[in-house]
């Protein structure tokens, strides 16, 4: 791959919603819905993409959750790229951990969410 690859929920109104917004930004990326794409050949856990954003670098890598979306965003111009170093700093790397997984955990609840929004149960 050439471009890294953002890949969302296609059933959850909020996560299609965000992913609108994310190009907006400047990044450099491809985009496509967990359910458009083979995830095994992707290395992508499944499982995982359910509950956390899944980023494909272009060398194969992938990111989850805030990780993936601070990836995202160092493909983009300032300001974005120095946002998504900090969001991996010592420092503020488990504030943006936390951050994201209360607002994937609220998804259904947030502009654009639905009840097909909400996180599978544990």
């Amino acid at each position: 791959m050439e471009r890294g690859l953002m890949l969302n929920d296609g059933d959850c109104g909020f996560c299609m919603r965000t992913a609108a917004l994310v190009p907006r930004l400047g990044v450099d990326i491809d985009a496509a819905t967990i359910q458009a794409v083979d995830l095994d050949a992707l290395g992508v856990d499944p499982a995982r993409a359910e509950v956390e954003m899944p980023y494909v670098h272009p060398d194969g890598s992938v990111d989850y959750g805030h990780r993936a979306f601070a990836a995202i965003l160092r493909t983009g111009p300032l300001p974005w790229r120095l946002v998504g170093r900090l969001m991996t700093t010592r420092p503020v790397d488990p504030v943006a951990r936390r951050a994201y997984h209360w607002i994937a955990a609220n998804r259904s609840r947030l502009p654009g969410g639905t009840p097909s929004c909400a996180l599978p149960e544990r």
